[in-house]
């Protein structure tokens, strides 16, 4: 029991160190001209296609992880549900509360208050929990197949 809750966190930790390093690239790539709709905190098209890509392969990578970890393909079920249900409750306040962040955006800005007032569609707050399910899945199952191979 205490490999598959290492299996789940060490899983989860890897997945959020992806997404928070890889964002972090794409915003410095794309800086805020290119990650914001002119003079606000509204997200760019691109910067959405981005976004739903690269939490994708974290979740990719922390499937990965998690069965490497884990020894069994299975403990990524552990992985997908706690991912689901962390992606639902940071999604209730989104959904409930009234956004007190700023609407104009002056300029540049860096990259913590970036994701700090950054503003995506609610759609997309619904759909990462689902992405992050499916990603574990696919690594899961690349992982598991990796040792069918070496076997």
């Amino acid at each position: 029991m205490g490999r598959k809750i290492g299996a789940v966190i060490g899983g989860y930790i890897v997945m959020f160190l992806t997404v928070f390093i890889t964002f972090t690239i794409t915003y410095l790539l794309l800086g805020a001209e290119g990650s914001f709709e002119p003079g606000t905190y509204e997200v760019t098209t691109i910067w959405l296609l981005a976004s739903i890509i690269l939490s994708f392969i974290a979740a990719v990578v922390g499937g990965i992880v998690c069965v490497a970890i884990g020894k069994e393909k299975k403990t990524a079920n552990y992985l997908a549900i706690f991912v689901l249900v962390l992606g639902l409750l940071f999604a209730i306040p989104e959904l409930t509360s009234e956004d007190t962040r700023p609407t104009v955006r002056d300029g540049s800005v860096d990259n913590m208050t970036a994701m700090t007032y950054a503003r995506q569609p609610i759609w997309l707050t619904l759909l990462n929990p689902l992405i992050g399910v499916a990603g574990v899945f696919v690594g899961a199952g690349l992982k598991d197949n990796k040792e069918e191979e070496s076997a």
